[in-house]
């Protein structure tokens, strides 16, 4: 008896019509397994619901970590710890209540609405920055760049010119300091040179008194000797004159002892060798034939007479002496080099060096900023997402406590409703009244209607200002490069410096001063060829230009916002169909209070008519007054 009961039962729950369009949908295409899966009574297969909405939790957030997180410029470890997050928060909320299930569904048409809007803006205006924007501040960026390339190449180019201009000079300059010591060490030779002359001068050496003497001058050679020691005020050339007389006057008396010595040495050996007493007398006498020695003394006549001293040497040798001491105190060389820097423009004192390098740092720090604030603006849209999540547990909440919330909906059930009462014979809604079809919507109809209408036009204009942004940076970025690349084309610029000279200085003679002369003043002789050539191609501008890609890339959020708002009266039917295909039974209570709400807003309205139309009858049938007649 029970199972009859049972299996009449099951029929009658078979035999029932749907009452959504999407159980009608999936009744017909799924098996009645499924069907009885998902049109199952609270507590009707735990095991089986809790291990699939698990699955289908766990994957969903797997996809939502793969959207939101792992773009996010984060440690790995982080990434490992929000996905393990997020995947046990799904699969227990999936498995274990609808409301989270139906809160995550919501999110789909939550991302067609509003919310979806505002997170498509934001990878709108992230498009609109990578694309136009940053391609504005790079050409920008290297429009500063060039002009502190082209201000330090002209300084470079002028300081280049200034070297090569002055490189003879230093060149001089730099020869005569590094042949400082060898100038020295040349007015050092000289002077040791003339040292030994001067020694040689003034040497009493090469004569005695005692040789004048034996000479047989006796007193002539002792008044020549006593001459130099105390007569100073002789010249130089009578003083050389004289003691070149007692030197030759010397060297023939030692010529003259030498010889006699001689003798005395022969005539010794030749009385050792002949022992015979007369015959040694005989034969030794020779040896005593000193008188021939005299002979030299013709050479001291010839000295006195034919002295080899030129006539100008005492004069040259005092000329000399005073130069060689004048040298010694007075000449001097000291080269000194000084660098001075002068003030930058504008009372700057900062090179232009350092000015490049500061204009250089703020390009790479404002590129820096730049990669800064995408990541922010990522972050930011990751977080977004929490916002359409949020409103998706808020319009679940509104549509289980609020009946009167977004239920405007003339759905299946409302039909039904309808058909029931019609078969009664009560009075019906259907179909509505014109002012009635502006206040409701048609969930099954593929047009937006009126209600709908005054929404998407409103949204459309909000997007309005965005797509007029993007218009004009696009315009201004294509116009800049275009100004830009004309001037890389039309701005080239070629310098060049060509510089040659040639000196020559010559010191002829072979004296002591004309190779002191040839050392410092022949570093004169210099000459150089210098062509230098330069241009600014390094220095001109390099614009680049976004293609049909970047154009497309920063253009396509902008389209899918416009789409959004065109999809936003669809994504709002959806929303309500997610929500009754989780709580149905909340779903009939809200269509049997809107088609009360109809009916009763119907009976007092055709109660406000009637009450019109009856008004407007009696001021018709009221007589009329007898003066309307005479008038």
């Amino acid at each position: 008896m029970d199972i009859e009961h049972h299996q009449s039962g099951a029929r009658r729950q078979r035999r029932k019509q749907p009452h959504t369009m999407v159980q009608r949908l999936l009744s017909w295409g799924l098996p009645v397994s499924c069907s009885r899966f998902l049109w199952r009574q609270p507590g009707e297969f735990p095991v089986t619901a809790f291990l699939l909405g698990a699955g289908a939790g766990g994957l969903l957030a797997i996809g939502l970590f793969q959207l939101l997180v792992n773009p996010m410029n984060i440690y790995e470890e982080q990434k490992m710890m929000f996905l393990y997050s997020l995947v046990g928060l799904g699969a227990m909320g999936w498995g274990t209540s609808p409301h989270i299930r139906c809160a995550s569904l919501l999110l789909v048409p939550k991302m067609l609405g509003k919310e979806g809007r505002l997170f498509v803006l934001g990878y709108a205006l992230a498009a609109i920055y990578v694309g136009p924007v940053a391609n504005l501040r790079h050409n920008l960026n290297d429009v500063i760049a060039s002009l502190g390339c082209t201000v330090e190449l002209q300084i470079n180019n002028t300081r280049a010119a200034w070297r090569v201009s002055t490189a003879p000079l230093r060149a001089v300059f730099k020869d005569l300091l590094s042949s400082k010591e060898l100038l020295r060490a040349e007015t050092r030779n000289i002077s040791t040179t003339f040292e030994d002359l001067d020694a040689q001068v003034k040497s009493e050496t090469g004569y005695t008194p005692e040789d004048a003497v034996d000479s047989g001058e006796t007193a002539q050679g002792r008044g020549a000797h006593q001459a130099p020691a105390s007569s100073l005020h002789l010249s130089t050339q009578k003083m050389y004159e004289l003691k070149t007389k007692l030197r030759c006057s010397y060297v023939v008396n030692q010529a003259i002892l030498s010889c006699r010595r001689w003798f005395d040495h022969k005539h010794e050996q030749c009385m050792k060798h002949i022992w015979v007493p007369l015959l040694t007398h005989l034969l030794c006498l020779p040896m005593k034939f000193k008188f021939f020695c005299g002979i030299a003394k013709v050479m001291e006549v010839w000295c006195r007479n034919r002295i080899p001293v030129e006539g100008n040497f005492g004069q040259t040798y005092d000329t000399l002496n005073q130069s060689i001491r004048d040298l010694d105190g007075e000449f001097s060389v000291n080269i000194d080099f000084k660098e001075e820097k002068q003030a930058g423009v504008l009372g700057l004192n900062a090179s232009w060096e350092r000015v490049s390098t500061e204009v250089r740092d703020y390009v790479h720090h404002q590129e820096a900023r730049l990669e800064w604030a995408l990541g922010l603006l990522h972050v930011l849209l990751s977080c977004t997402f929490l916002l359409v999540l949020y409103t998706s547990f808020s319009y679940m909440d509104s549509y289980n406590h609020d009946i009167r919330f977004d239920n405007i909906y003339i759905s299946t059930y409302f039909c039904q409703i309808d058909d029931r009462r019609k078969k009664l014979g009560k009075r019906t809604l259907l179909p509505l009244r014109k002012a009635e079809e502006k206040t409701v919507i048609f969930p099954c109809k593929p047009t937006i209607q009126a209600s709908e209408m005054s929404n998407m036009v409103r949204e459309l204009l909000e997007t309005l200002p965005i797509l007029l942004l993007l218009v004009v940076l696009c315009g201004l970025d294509w116009a800049l490069y275009s100004i830009f690349d004309t001037i890389r084309h039309h701005s080239f610029l070629q310098y060049s410096f060509r510089s040659s000279h040639k000196l020559e200085v010559k010191v002829g003679g072979d004296s002591m001063l004309a190779r002191l002369l040839r050392k410092t003043i022949g570093a004169l002789n210099t000459s150089s060829e210098t062509v230098m050539e330069s241009n600014n191609m390094p220095c001109l501008p390099q614009p680049v230009g976004l293609d049909a890609r970047a154009y497309w890339r920063a253009a396509l959020p902008i389209g899918l916002l416009v789409c959004l708002c065109l999809l936003q009266a669809f994504g709002y039917r959806l929303r309500r169909v997610i929500a009754a295909f989780y709580f149905p039974k909340r779903e009939k209570k809200r269509i049997l209070f809107l088609y009360n709400d109809l009916l009763r807003k119907r009976a007092a309205f055709t109660k406000l008519r009637r009450a019109a139309i009856l008004r407007r009858a009696r001021q018709q049938k009221a007589p009329r007054h007898p003066l309307a007649d005479i008038l």
